[in-house]
């Protein structure tokens, strides 16, 4: 399984990265792009997130709108995957569904409720203890 990455944005437009351990990363595994968990499964106590989107190992992103966790060739014309250079042209392009599964290496989120503490103060405090290891 590879490593995940957690992309954590909030309302002030900071945006920070933590890093998932295996554990952690099976926790949130079968949770589809929109569902809210909560940030003790990963280690921000008192918070709640949201998951926005990602990508996998290979850099393909995920897509609200395609059901599962498979890869598919889809006729797109606009969105998440594929920004049209003109209106109307359509191009089948690689995308991943919405659901998160072992192959994600990035999950996008958005905190929807902040803890007592800040993202700093418990971001740092989780690199301070893997480092120590």
């Amino acid at each position: 399984m590879a490593e995940m990455r957690l992309v954590i944005g909030s309302k002030d437009g900071n945006t920070k990265q933590l890093a998932l351990d295996e554990g952690q990363s099976k926790l949130v595994k079968g949770l589809k792009i929109g569902e809210k968990f909560k940030g003790e499964l990963v280690g921000l106590q008192g918070y709640e997130l949201e998951i926005k989107g990602g990508a996998d190992k290979e850099g393909f992103p995920m897509r609200r709108d395609l059901p599962g966790s498979n890869r598919r060739r889809v006729l797109l014309s606009s969105g998440t995957g594929y920004k049209p250079k003109q209106a109307g042209i359509r191009k089948k392009k690689m995308i991943r569904g919405n659901t998160v599964d072992t192959d994600i290496s990035q999950l996008n989120v958005f905190v929807t409720k902040k803890g007592k503490k800040s993202l700093n103060e418990l971001i740092k405090k989780e690199e301070s203890d893997q480092s120590s290891e």
